[in-house]
Formats: C-alpha cells, sequence, structure tokens
C-alpha cells in the first residue's frame, strides 16, 4: 500500500479502543465486514496455493476470496498470477476452484473463445473483424497481471500493485519457517470445511494454548504438568513441566504417548513416521534429574529423525541447529488468513477465508517430506467434509465444537467486549489492531512494523503499536 495521507485516514466501525478489549460486533456486523472487504482483503499478502499444485510449465490454479479471483500458472519465466476476468465482457476464464494445464491449450474463455497463452499474452479474437483497432491493441486484450511471491512452499498474491513486498510485508518469520524445510514439504492430505463463524473467530481459536485444558482433555491429561506449568500456576498447577513424582522412564513414556495423541488429533503437527522413531528411543540412557532427561531425549528424537529420515531420502535441516538458530513458537501466523503448526519434520496448515459476516472456509493440510523414489502425487484438491464429520482429526474437530458456539455467543444481551487475558491472549488484541490499522489506511511502514509483531506471539503479550 502507498504511504498514507494521514487527512485520508478512514474512520472505522468498532474500533479496539482498549487492547484487553475486543468490541463483540467486529464480528457479525455488516459494516465491519464490509469495511474488511474494502480495506484489508485488497491489500494485503494471501496464500493462494500450495507450489506443489503448479511444479510443471502449464499447471494452473484458480483462487478467490469474496468478490476476487485470480489465476496462479507456472511459466518458463516462474510463477505467474493474472485477474481472473476476459478482456472481452469480463467473463472468469477459470472455475472457482479450478486447476489444470494449460501449456498446449492455453486460457480460453467459455463465452466467447478468446484465448491466451501461459505468459497472458492474447493469442486469438473469435471475429476480429468486427472490433475497431483500439479495442484490441495488445495491452487492451492481454490479461492483467496480479502480483506474485513465493515463500515456504505457497504463491502469495496481493491485489495491490503499491504494497509492500511478501517479506518486507511478513518480516523474519518466513526465513525462519524456511530454514526448518517448509518449502520442502508437501501435502499428505487436505481437507475442507464451512464454519458457521467469522473468519476472525476462527483464525483466533489458534492463537494460545489456553484452551487446551478444557478443548482438549486428553493432552492435558497425558501431560497435566506441561499445561499446568504454562496456563495454570494459579489453579493447582504444579509449576514445572516434569512430573517429580514419576522416575525418567516413566516420564519419557508419558511424553512419548503425548506424541502419539498429537499425531492422531493432527497428523503433521507430530507425524506418524517420527512417532515410530521415538518409540525406538524409549530406553536410551538419560540423566536422573527428570527435566534434564526429558529435554535431552526431544533432542536425541529429533536428531534421530533427521538421521532416518535422511536415510530414506528426505531432504532435512538439522532441526536441532534451526531449533537454536531460527526458532519458532508451536503456532505460527502469517498476516492475515494462513499459519503453520512447526514441530518437527513436518507441520499442519490452516487457511481461513471469509464467505460473509458470519461464515467462513477453513482448510487443513498435513505437510510432510517426501523422498523422490516415494512417488508421492500432489493432493490435487480438497476432501470437503461437514464441519461435524467424524473424518476430521480428533484436535480440528473438539476446535470445530466451540467455534460455531463463540459466534453465537458473540450475540449475548449485554456481552459487547471479549476480555482478554493481557499475557496470554495478546495476539488476539494485536490482531486486531494490525486489521483496524489497515482499516483506517496507516502508513506502509508502521503496518509492517506491527505486522512483524506477530510473529512468534503465539500465547503472547499484548505488544505496543505505534499507531
Amino acid at each position: 500500500m502507498a504511504e498514507a495521507d494521514p487527512s485520508a485516514t478512514f474512520d472505522i466501525p468498532f474500533p479496539v479502543d482498549n487492547p484487553e478489549r475486543i468490541p463483540a460486533k467486529r464480528y457479525y456486523d455488516e459494516t465491519f465486514f464490509a469495511a474488511e472487504n474494502e480495506r484489508l482483503w485488497p491489500h494485503v499478502w494471501q496464500m493462494a496455493c500450495r507450489l506443489e499444485l503448479i511444479e510443471n510449465v502449464g499447471d494452473w490454479v484458480e483462487y478467490s476470496n469474496l468478490d476476487r479471483s485470480v489465476i496462479i500458472v507456472q511459466t518458463k519465466n516462474g510463477v505467474k498470477a493474472f485477474h481472473n476476468a476476459c478482456r472481452h465482457r469480463g467473463v472468469p476464464i477459470a472455475k472457482p476452484g479450478g486447476q489444470g494445464n494449460c501449456k498446449s491449450a492455453g486460457f480460453i474463455c467459455p463465452f466467447h473463445g478468446w484465448r491466451w497463452n501461459i505468459e497472458g499474452e492474447n493469442t486469438f479474437v473469435y471475429g476480429r473483424h468486427f472490433f475497431s483497432e483500439e479495442q484490441l491493441a495488445q495491452a487492451e486484450v492481454d490479461l492483467v497481471p496480479c502480483r506474485v511471491e513465493t515463500a515456504i512452499g505457497c504463491a502469495f498474491i496481493n491485489f495491490d500493485d503499491d504494497a509492500a513486498s511478501l517479506r518486507e510485508s511478513i518480516g523474519p518469520v518466513l526465513d525462519d519457517l524456511e530454514a526448518r524445510g517448509m518449502d520442502k514439504q508437501r501435502a499428505e492430505w487436505w481437507y475442507s470445511t464451512t464454519l458457521p463463524a467469522n473468519w476472525k473467530v476462527a483464525m483466533e481459536a489458534f492463537m494460545e494454548g489456553y484452551h487446551v485444558m478444557k478443548t482438549h482433555p486428553q493432552l492435558q491429561k497425558m501431560l497435566p504438568q506441561l499445561y499446568n506449568s504454562m496456563y495454570g500456576q494459579d489453579t493447582g498447577g504444579i509449576g514445572v513441566p516434569i512430573n517429580p513424582n514419576l522416575t525418567v522412564r516413566e516420564n519419557i513414556h508419558a511424553q512419548y504417548e503425548h506424541m502419539k495423541l498429537l499425531n492422531d488429533g493432527m497428523a503433521g503437527m507430530i507425524h506418524e513416521k517420527e512417532v515410530e522413531i521415538a518409540g525406538q528411543l524409549l530406553e536410551v540412557d538419560l540423566p536422573e534429574d527428570p527435566e534434564q532427561a526429558v529435554m535431552m531425549w526431544y533432542g536425541i528424537v529429533q536428531h534421530q529423525v533427521v538421521e532416518q529420515l535422511r536415510a530414506r531420502g528426505e531432504d532435512l535441516p538439522d532441526l536441532n541447529t534451526v531449533a537454536q538458530t531460527n526458532p519458532v513458537k508451536a503456532v505460527e501466523f502469517i498476516f492475515p488468513h494462513y499459519f503453520l503448526l512447526p514441530t518437527m519434520s513436518s507441520a499442519s496448515a490452516y487457511r481461513i477465508r471469509p464467505l460473509g459476516p458470519e461464515e467462513c472456509l477453513f482448510e487443513i493440510w498435513s505437510l510432510t517430506n517426501f523422498a523422490p523414489d516415494d512417488e508421492h502425487k500432489a493432493v490435487a484438491e480438497p476432501t470437503v467434509l461437514p464441519c461435524d464429520s467424524d473424518q476430521f482429526p480428533t484436535i480440528p474437530r473438539q476446535d470445530y465444537g466451540n467455534i460455531p458456539m463463540q459466534q453465537k455467543g458473540l450475540h449475548a444481551a449485554g456481552f459487547e467486549f471479549m476480555r482478554l487475558g493481557k499475557g496470554i491472549e495478546g495476539m488476539i488484541s494485536n490482531y486486531n489492531r494490525v486489521i483496524d490499522a489497515h482499516l483506517r489506511g496507516e502508513d506502509a511502514e508502521k503496518l509492517n512494523v506491527a505486522t512483524h509483531k506477530l510473529a512468534h506471539n503465539f500465547d503472547g503479550e499484548i505488544q505496543e503499536m505505534d499507531f
């Protein structure tokens, strides 16, 4: 976005005036939703597709959000994107969610048959003699390009030609994620559902682990000291992540069972192959101090994950090294609608798009690495499920139980604000205040600085913002 003119900033409905209180109407009011549609989404970088879907020259994917649609295509000169509209009468060239390969035939308008090559150049106009020369000037009939940049194995688009670059906008967290090899990961599965909730309600459900005790009780039950030490010290939490009443071996087995629950709950967050390797290491020699033993055990597991998966042909970085050089949190957000859960060699990824003030499209990927001889085929489209389907893994299924209920509760008489714990739910406040800055039309550099503060902010505190 170009540098803001202070006199041109906009008043917005239901702003966050108190960082610890988020007005409830932001999550269902039509005027606030319209402001986001007009002043947020057209100016931010949006995760449009995974690059594995467009690996070959001519591969293309359609991406849409609200009333805008683009085509992302792999060309001989790299990834490009074009606004999805015929230059004749505006008919979309690609169907919603469409994909394919157009290296031979190019793109063809389904209305009158006009054609374009993969570089967006018009190559055919049916009945050219009907049109005046000025209407068919090359610049008039070529597809209109849309900004596209790549990172962490994805193509990101931005409808704003004046916006800062992707890396200027998002910041060094992209480098931290790529240091973990996320640009090489591929989808093992991809699920999609529609949730009856505002897109921000769905995003914010994953901005803190404070909800684990009640929402994911199987995790709390397996390692109560871990979660109590983070969230429950004043309500009976022991205050240390290791149970002093268990032996070293019992603690290690509890950690292993917790890993199994995470795998069952969300696959890529802890992958089955990592669980298998961890299971080989339950009897290794460890220090007598339980806390030191658990830390050393995780280091041994990560080392063996790297060694054994590299031996299978997977291209992995040294996970113990990058944990020191490029540390990340359990959840990392790429503003405004994409986030990842990187744990070891694999990850889970989530993308959320608004469908209306109180409805959103919610997608989940399980990401991992594959060896060249695995002959893994890209997952071309999501498995679409109802939000209460038992085909979803345990953890998102539990989260889906909360999100629609919260959306209803926001309408309750007398409920004006969400009241945040400033020391653990700060990211919700920080996210909303960055959204407000976009809606007001704040200076681009200030927006970038504020957006960078969202990195590593999971379970974080409320941050100072320079606007």
